[in-house]
């Protein structure tokens, strides 16, 4: 016996919308493993969706621990402990010279600083003045071989296990230093920048390190290009409210800029 197709119960709509939610989420997250990250907007002109349903998807696989939500869209969960050394940040050089050039102005005539590690720190003490009777201190061995030949500078290091991904200092003897100083201003550098989620790092060591530096000083300033914006790492270390000023590039648009500081952040430079 046959049944004609008019008889054959239709798909329930449920089930049609379940079916096509599962297309979507792969797409989406194959998208956000292959590229690290992914825009909602653009996603949603791709799958012929609103954008609001992308955002339903990108919740529901942020709580499968499939991905994770930034503002306008996802990055991979691989990018929250992914860490490059310091000899492959090499991206945006021309930037980073530009915001360790802005940095100098914030430079105390007499006192005390903190240099981060970073690459744009690093930077800024290739650049930093000679004509300064100033203690710095410093967690970074090269940071502090690029200061020690300015005789009018007092350059400490901060002590403590060297991580030789990044050449920073850290672990107890550097969290024993830091208590035991106060500083005019510290100049810190980041990995991930986010209005949501503060500042982060992917390492929890650095993270504790950093976190005392900004107790450690009466004025704190961020160094951080573009690149790191909108992006958030596995340790969050402090919120948008511990900084009084973020130095970055024009690369950052002047929409992101002032929803930082509407987050927070007291000032933002881009230079």
């Amino acid at each position: 016996m046959t049944t004609d197709s008019a008889d054959r119960p239709e798909p329930s709509t449920a089930t049609a919308r379940t079916h096509y939610a599962a297309e979507r989420h792969q797409v989406i997250v194959q998208t956000v493993r292959s590229r690290g990250r992914l825009d909602a907007g653009t996603m949603a002109e791709q799958l012929k969706v609103s954008t609001e349903t992308i955002r339903k998807d990108l919740l529901q696989l942020e709580r499968s621990g499939l991905l994770r939500r930034v503002h306008g869209g996802a990055i991979a969960i691989e990018d929250l402990s992914f860490e490059p050394a310091v000899s492959a940040r090499t991206g945006n050089l021309e930037e980073k010279r530009r915001i360790a050039q802005a940095a100098l102005a914030h430079v105390p005539r007499e006192g005390a600083v903190i240099l981060d590690s970073g690459s744009t720190t690093t930077l800024l003490a290739e650049m930093f003045p000679a004509d300064r009777d100033l203690n710095v201190f410093t967690n970074t061995l090269t940071i502090a071989l690029a200061l020690v030949s300015r005789p009018r500078l007092n350059v400490h290091t901060l002590g403590g296990r060297v991580r030789a991904r990044t050449f920073a200092e850290v672990d107890n003897w550097a969290i024993s230093a830091l208590s035991e100083i106060r500083v005019d201003v510290a100049f810190l550098g980041t990995n991930s920048l986010s209005s949501e989620h503060g500042l982060s790092t992917p390492d929890e060591s650095e993270a504790t390190v950093k976190r005392l530096m900004l107790s450690a000083a009466r004025r704190r300033v961020l160094l951080a290009d573009n690149s790191k914006h909108d992006r958030t790492s596995l340790y969050k270390y402090a919120d948008l409210t511990d900084i009084d000023v973020l130095i970055t590039d024009d690369g950052l648009s002047e929409h992101d800029a002032r929803r930082l500081e509407a987050a927070g952040l007291r000032k933002v430079i881009r230079t």
